[in-house]
């Protein structure tokens, strides 16, 4: 098996590939194999398997909020058909599953439950966001999230205009082909072949739609349109291909019934679950291979990061940092930066949270992903940036060995040759020195 996927990483990734196979569909094989290749590896059925905890404790708290708030607007009856569509694939206990749900959820009385039962209500519906977020930051290879500040603001603009936007879209959708126009229009061919195949094509382009919106907003990074909808498209149309194959499934499942009784729901929901957040995941890896295409490579896992490229990174990304900042350009980001050094993206984030830690470097911007310097550039001296670089986010350990006091000398020694070689030169006068 091992020798076989050598082979074939070997033939996907060669220079001299055959001028026979189109760039397209090797482009194409090259997605397919990384994605099942990341699949493989489990980390992504891991993140899908918490999603599936995180779920179970907060789909009451989001559907109550989501209740609440179309109720107010007068559109709380079309709640029960997308949750129904949702369930579709448990076959026809979806329904009364789709009830019980409903009818939990109209007698939730939020006023008995105190101040403390209101804020662990909406932590739970909070609490899902924030996991999908790391998820797909996990995707993105992106360290840090959003601010606390930010998240809560633009969460809960999600908790609220979320369902408003879905649920308007549906009725409006709905209303229009309900019209007495459409149905006119529809009697004439073949415009009523063209309505035919829109409304069956409808719940595949809702899915991509929500799927789209999902990968261009919930990664703490810039994703362009195409890269989000490529993602989309693929999440939205194996999600509704799985769901007939998982309807169809539960249809033949005689046994799981027989055995199991009424926990036979629970066990197809806990399935159905864990293939829909699956798919979501694998639908943004695809968004951010297809962003960032330097990416496609046979392993995932970056080269072990030296000690000289630290310190080669560290004044790349202090010089590059610090000059745009003497220009008055706009601060880089991360990912910038990776691109602009040809660098691993784990690299580079380990090399900024060190610059980080010693303060310099901090994170600015509305979306606090852009890199200015921490402190004035005159006074960091480059012996000074050697230094942090080299002593990283951890002390030197302790230790009783008469050797050790050697090894620190030997070290120590290093770093004032550099002293001596940088004397008392600060970064600005580095970087402009560079420009000469």
């Amino acid at each position: 098996m091992n020798e076989l996927i050598q082979r074939l990483n070997a033939r996907l990734w060669s220079p001299d590939l055959p001028q026979r196979y189109p760039r397209l569909l090797i482009r194409i094989v090259r997605y397919l194999y990384v994605l099942v290749r990341d699949l493989i590896e489990g980390q992504l059925s891991m993140r899908a398997m918490s999603l599936i905890y995180t779920t179970l404790l907060s789909i009451v708290p989001l559907l109550a909020l989501a209740f609440s708030v179309l109720k107010a607007l007068g559109a709380h009856n079309s709640l029960e058909p997308v949750l129904l569509e949702f369930l579709r694939p448990l076959g026809p206990q979806a329904d009364q599953l789709t009830a019980n749900i409903i009818h939990f959820v109209e007698n939730i009385r939020v006023g008995v439950l105190g101040s403390l039962g209101v804020a662990l209500l909406m932590y739970s519906a909070v609490s899902m966001i924030q996991k999908v977020e790391a998820s797909f930051n996990y995707i993105w290879r992106i360290e840090h999230a959003r601010p606390i500040s930010q998240r809560l603001g633009e969460y809960f603009a999600v908790l609220t205009l979320g369902p408003v936007a879905v649920f308007s879209a549906l009725g409006i959708t709905a209303s229009v082909l309900n019209s007495e126009l459409m149905s006119r229009i529809a009697s004439i061919e073949p415009f009523g072949l063209l309505i035919y195949m829109g409304t069956r094509l409808l719940p595949y382009l809702l899915i991509v739609g929500v799927f789209t919106l999902l990968y261009s907003f919930m990664p703490n990074t810039r994703v362009r349109f195409g890269a989000a909808a490529a993602g989309g498209l693929f999440a939205g149309f194996l999600w509704q291909s799985a769901s007939a194959i998982f309807a169809s499934f539960v249809a033949s499942a005689t046994n799981y019934n027989a055995i199991y009784s009424g926990f036979a729901i629970v066990i197809f929901l806990l399935i159905w679950l864990y293939v829909g957040w699956l798919i979501l995941l694998m639908g943004c890896q695809l968004s951010f291979y297809v962003q960032h295409p330097e990416h496609l490579k046979p392993r995932r896992t970056p080269s072990v990061l030296s000690s000289r490229v630290t310190e080669y990174l560290a004044l790349m990304i202090m010089g590059l940092v610090g000059r745009r900042f003497i220009r008055g350009d706009e601060a880089p980001t991360q990912e910038e930066l990776a691109l602009c050094l040809n660098a691993e993206p784990e690299h580079v984030a380990r090399v900024v949270d060190i610059l980080m830690y010693h303060h310099l470097l901090v994170l600015a911007g509305d979306d606090r992903t852009r890199l200015l310097p921490g402190m004035d550039l005159d006074s960091i001296r480059m012996s000074r940036l050697w230094r942090v670089v080299r002593a990283g986010t951890t002390d030197t350990p302790a230790t009783a060995e008469s050797m050790a006091r050697g090894v620190s000398a030997l070290l120590n020694h290093a770093d004032e040759a550099f002293e001596a070689l940088t004397d008392t030169r600060t970064l600005r006068q580095w970087i402009l020195e560079q420009q000469a």
